[in-house]
């Protein structure tokens, strides 16, 4: 893929894959985003935070157990078993890699590293509109009834102010814009998995959209947006992606790993937890946020009780 120019001088250094791989995430939500239908615009009050009108903002949102409990890929991995992508065998790995996301409450590089090698595997030779499509059947089977209403509420907030929203994720980018767009979202960058006349190839561009390669994406779609990152809100639970929150203004933890909490008080970020409808360790958060906490944890409650029947 042709070099894009998008990126800005950096002030830390980055890998020539990060830097790919941002590049490509980049061009491709950008390319998604311009074929979408606009969000209408909301009558709601206009609050204190995000700033009503303010065109050169927008707002970046982590997906796994920030937006959505639990990892995209793995869900994602279930509907492929389920549509006899794969065997038994690696449906037990994928459920054991989600078990350990769900109760570690982060992000363990080698359980993602071998999911990802896995789902590469799986879909080599599959046509990218084949996985599409597949992609919005596996969103309502495992997904749609996973999302954080706190965390959607915080989304709707910056759309209603008349601003963009993307999901950056190391999920593929495929899964991620059908998340997005089912959401209502602006776009979404995620991992680009290489494909030639719309075939997958089992390879990746660059490498996963993780850690210091998501910063590299928003800061690519920044540049090619016109965006003043530091007007920019982001937002994430894992201490991963503290390049990403670093590079905007307006940076939240959500559902934070004990790393990323701790980073984020020592610099006074806003903290809200949506697992146990604790509030925010900072004020600010728009108002409608505090409706989706109390959804939130009261869903949470819900589905906790269910499971203990």
């Amino acid at each position: 893929m042709a070099a894009l120019g998008w990126l800005t001088p950096r002030r830390r250094s980055a890998t020539a894959r990060s830097v790919l791989a941002g590049e490509a995430s980049a061009e491709a939500a950008r390319k998604s985003s311009q074929e979408a239908t606009e969000v209408p615009e909301s009558s709601e009050a206009e609050p204190e935070f995000p700033v009503l009108g303010d065109e050169e903002a927008a707002a970046f949102f982590d997906l796994d157990n920030t937006v959505m409990q639990g990892a995209a890929l793995f869900h994602f991995g279930r509907g492929l078993y389920k549509r006899k992508f794969f065997e038994t065998r690696d449906l037990a790995k994928f459920a054991w890699q989600q078990a350990w996301f769900r109760l570690a409450g982060v992000e363990d590089p080698e359980h993602m590293q071998d999911a990802r090698d896995s789902a590469l595997s799986i879909v080599k030779g599959h046509r990218v509109s084949e996985l599409m499509s597949i992609g919005e059947e596996i969103y309502d089977e495992y997904m749609a009834e996973r999302i954080w209403p706190g965390t959607r509420a915080l989304a709707q907030a910056h759309l209603d102010a008349g601003q963009k929203v993307w999901l950056v994720t190391a999920a593929p980018v495929e899964i991620a814009q059908v998340i997005a767009r089912r959401l209502g979202l602006t776009g979404a960058l995620g991992t680009v998995a290489e494909s030639v006349d719309g075939v997958y190839t089992g390879k990746l561009v660059g490498e996963p959209l993780h850690g210091p390669a998501k910063a590299e994406a928003v800061r690519a779609l920044a540049s090619a947006e016109g965006l003043d990152l530091a007007r920019c809100a982001a937002y994430s639970d894992s201490h991963n992606d503290i390049p990403m929150l670093s590079l905007v203004g307006h940076p939240y933890a959500i559902n934070p790993d004990t790393k990323l909490r701790k980073h984020a008080r020592r610099l006074d970020w806003r903290l809200r937890d949506y697992r146990t409808g604790r509030k925010a360790a900072k004020v600010g958060i728009p108002a409608a946020a505090g409706v989706g906490a109390v959804a939130g944890g009261t869903a949470a409650a819900i589905a906790l009780h269910r499971r203990r029947r």
